[in-house]
């Protein structure tokens, strides 16, 4: 099945889970909480603040060497999405891919990913954990902070008030 066949399959489409593909094609699917989708939400929150010459995507699908990866949010130049329009997945990563952690993730499957969207294009790779940490890497090291988007704190704060 192509990935935009499975967008489109009337039985996947409102699944309230995160749905990739590996290398052979199979899905993976991967549970979404709300406390994720909160973080996803001021990510891109701040993202839309602090990077204006640039454009916010959640759920931002990506064609890997290792099937299509869904990153929570991405951000990009906007040359970046005047190459690509509508294209669904994405041929190269953007510019900034940021995967919000969950309980199930392990630090081996974000090096994975990590590579699959380096090895696509991307400058930059997030993670933001459980307790809002935000951690940043090129493709050498880890940052102290993101040479993309200055400003970006290193730490996001759910705020129930």
């Amino acid at each position: 099945m192509e990935w935009q066949e499975i967008c489109d399959h009337p039985q996947l489409r409102d699944l309230s889970f995160k749905v990739e593909t590996n290398q052979w094609g199979h899905l993976e699917m991967t549970p979404a909480s709300n406390e994720h989708g909160l973080f996803q939400a001021l990510i891109v929150q701040w993202l839309a603040r602090l990077g204006p010459q640039g454009r916010v995507i959640s759920e931002c699908s990506v064609l890997t060497s290792a099937g299509v990866k869904v990153a929570d949010v991405a951000w990009a130049e906007k040359a970046f999405f005047e190459r690509h329009r509508r294209a669904n997945p994405y041929p190269e990563a953007p510019d900034l891919v940021i995967e919000v952690l969950s309980p199930s993730n392990s630090e081996q499957e974000m090096d994975e990913k990590k590579a699959l969207y380096f090895a696509r294009g991307a400058r930059e790779f997030w993670t933001c954990a459980q307790d809002g940490k935000v951690r940043c890497f090129d493709r050498h090291r880890e940052l102290s902070r993101s040479g993309l988007i200055p400003g970006f704190p290193n730490i996001i704060e759910i705020d129930f008030a």
